[in-house]
């Protein structure tokens, strides 16, 4: 089992870990613990290096494989053997980018399900930009407007974002602690990560977020779109 330490502390940039596990043949490695982020939630997967006896090798990819966090590796150099130590550091610069991007999506959120009741029916991201999909009947060039408004309305009033995890009786107890049409939360998890934007938003989730709403900065709505009946797409960037 892998210590995710991105749970509860997304700023966590570098780490020291130790190997439990080593793959040759589709060169990964396990970690006991980990601040890489192995995607999820519409969230990439982070990217950055882990360095043994002065030898860098470069993570190219993460994911999530039942309680562990694989760490894909490029390259050709022979990987370090189980038991040995490690520093890992993650490619900051796009992980807090893709936190302010996460978050930006979260007041999205937010603001739909508070003005519209509109439940989220998917997602996805990249550094600085994002878009995600609504239960809306219709959607015209006015209403995007005004969520856009009402957005960076709730960006500039600094709200903190909090994280907890909670065992999983007490967080189903918080009322729409669900937004997304369908639950995706593993069935049978004992505990849930939920990221509340105080005022605004509570839900469950699994990704990383920066603390306060003003490190968001402002977002911009670049295009919607219809996806279907009661699907509708908004398009956003981050300026």
């Amino acid at each position: 089992m892998t210590s995710l330490l991105y749970q509860t502390d997304g700023y966590i940039q570098e780490f020291e870990a130790t190997l439990i596990a080593v793959n040759e043949a589709e060169r990964s490695v396990l970690l006991d613990q980990t601040a890489f982020y192995p995607g999820g939630g519409g969230q990439p997967c982070d990217m950055g290096a882990i360095t043994c006896d002065n030898t860098k090798y470069m993570v190219e990819r993460v994911k999530k494989q039942g309680e562990d966090a694989i760490h894909f590796i490029s390259g050709s150099e022979k990987l370090p053997g189980i038991g040995m130590r490690v520093h890992g550091r993650i490619d900051w610069d796009r992980r807090y980018k893709l936190m302010r991007t996460h978050s930006a999506m979260h007041v999205l959120c937010g603001v739909v399900f508070r003005d519209y009741g509109a439940q989220v029916t998917g997602g996805e991201m990249e550094p600085l930009k994002g878009r995600m999909d609504f239960e809306f009947a219709s959607m015209r060039g006015e209403l995007v407007k005004e969520i856009e408004t009402h957005v960076n309305e709730e960006i500039a009033m600094g709200r903190d974002i909090n994280v907890r995890i909670l065992p999983r009786d007490e967080a189903f107890r918080i009322p729409d602690l669900i937004r997304t049409k369908i639950n995706l939360l593993p069935a049978g998890i004992s505990q849930v990560r939920t990221v509340e934007i105080q005022g605004l938003d509570l839900q469950a989730d699994g990704g990383t977020h920066v603390k306060n709403t003003s490190e968001i900065g402002s977002i911009r709505v670049v295009d919607y779109k219809s996806k279907g009946a009661i699907n509708k797409r908004i398009y956003l960037e981050l300026q």
